[in-house]
């Protein structure tokens, strides 16, 4: 028999956690999350995210042992955005067992259902800086640790259940070019010329949050990805516990800020040295030597991959050529680190602006995912 109860002590968050990385153990493609950062995202009075929106954990089981794992999550921001009343699903994780995954999605169902929500979609997460999007392409290509890895189970489940994909999102391989394409360089310097953009340049990362930048990136973030798929605008306090949780783990040389004459950022675009293979070495634990190969792969002065992790631009800049400079800014430091590729990270499949960034690069699209949704029964 099939039993889903909420989590209500620390004992079951951690086994929340455990499951997923023993159901994943050995797969050469997954990348597994960190125990701690897994514990602290659900964990009242850690992660302010929990103070906005509605939410309750799920684990499965059967005959004792652990099957399945959800978090119910209603996005009042979202919701009220959209004018739908609309539970998430997140964090979806079970094995390969058409009634445990049936039993996960009705638990939450009917979560949503006593608290007036009329559909459900997901995979989503209380922000869009948790990983999203249910993998339906490129089962057997590396994952990022920006985003969920899946067995090809998952949305064929999901589909039997009723559910249509709501939103796609689509993700290339970037090649880096030996040279800065001509046009970029052109565009660079007419933007400078013309516009007054530039370069903000720092000495250390610290420089970047004590100046005000880092607060400025995530308001931004928020003015840019606005009307994108799920975004709900990110509050002060959120703002700050990401900074406190990420900006520490940047390499300066691979964070790019552009401002306009009066000093205002316009634009951004931040990258990492791949972390994947760190990851799966780590085993969802820091110690005794996860926190090595942590840091062994941020800090290498060789990365064959990079993760580009958050690139923006003010709407008011985005015709002024801004990624044009970001580029020539970027593609130097790629080249240093003998980076082959780029991963770009999950791209709405019609945000065009987005994709048009790409058109001058040789890229090749390696990962699909999306997210599902479906009306809820009034029962």
């Amino acid at each position: 028999m099939i039993t889903v109860s909420p989590v209500a002590i620390r004992k079951e968050l951690k086994e929340f956690t455990k499951f997923k990385i023993k159901l994943y153990a050995g797969n050469p493609y997954a990348v597994p999350p960190l125990y701690a950062d897994e514990r602290e995202a659900l964990l009242e009075g850690h992660n302010p995210a929990l103070k906005v929106y509605d939410h309750q954990v799920f684990l499965a089981k059967r005959d004792g042992k652990t099957v399945g794992r959800i978090v119910a999550i209603i996005n009042h921001i979202s919701n009220r955005k959209t004018g739908k009343a609309c539970v998430r699903f997140g964090f979806i994780d079970f094995v390969e067992d058409f009634e445990v995954a049936k039993a996960l999605i009705e638990t939450v169902e009917q979560w949503g259902r006593e608290r007036g929500m009329e559909a459900i979609h997901g995979p989503l997460g209380f922000t869009d800086f948790d990983p999203e999007g249910m993998l339906i392409y490129g089962f057997d290509e590396v994952s990022t640790i920006a985003c969920l890895y899946n067995h090809p189970y998952y949305p064929e489940f999901l589909t039997r259940m009723g559910f249509r994909k709501d939103a796609e999102w689509v993700e290339y391989k970037i090649l880096i070019p030996k040279e800065i394409p001509d046009k970029h360089q052109r565009i660079a310097e007419v933007v400078r010329r013309k516009y007054g953009l530039h370069v903000l340049r720092f000495k250390k990362i610290s420089d970047i949050v004590r100046q005000g930048y880092g607060h400025k990136l995530f308001r931004l973030l928020n003015i840019t990805y606005a009307d994108l798929y799920g975004f709900s605008e990110l509050t002060e306090e959120m703002i700050a516990y990401y900074i406190k949780k990420y900006v520490p783990l940047l390499r300066l040389e691979l964070v790019t800020l552009i401002a306009d004459e009066s000093g205002e950022l316009v634009a951004f675009g931040v990258a990492l040295p791949s972390l994947s293979r760190a990851m799966q070495k780590a085993r969802g634990r820091m110690f005794p030597l996860g926190a090595c190969h942590l840091l062994r792969a941020l800090n290498s002065n060789k990365a064959e991959v990079c993760d580009l992790m958050l690139i923006a631009a003010h709407p008011t800049a985005q015709n002024l050529g801004a990624a044009a400079l970001l580029f020539t800014e970027m593609i130097p430091q790629f080249q240093k680190l003998g980076t082959v590729y780029a991963e770009s990270n999950p791209e709405l499949i019609d945000n065009y602006r987005i994709q048009a960034l790409w058109g001058t690069f040789d890229k090749v699209l390696h990962k699909r995912r999306a997210v599902f949704a479906k009306e809820i029964d009034r029962k």
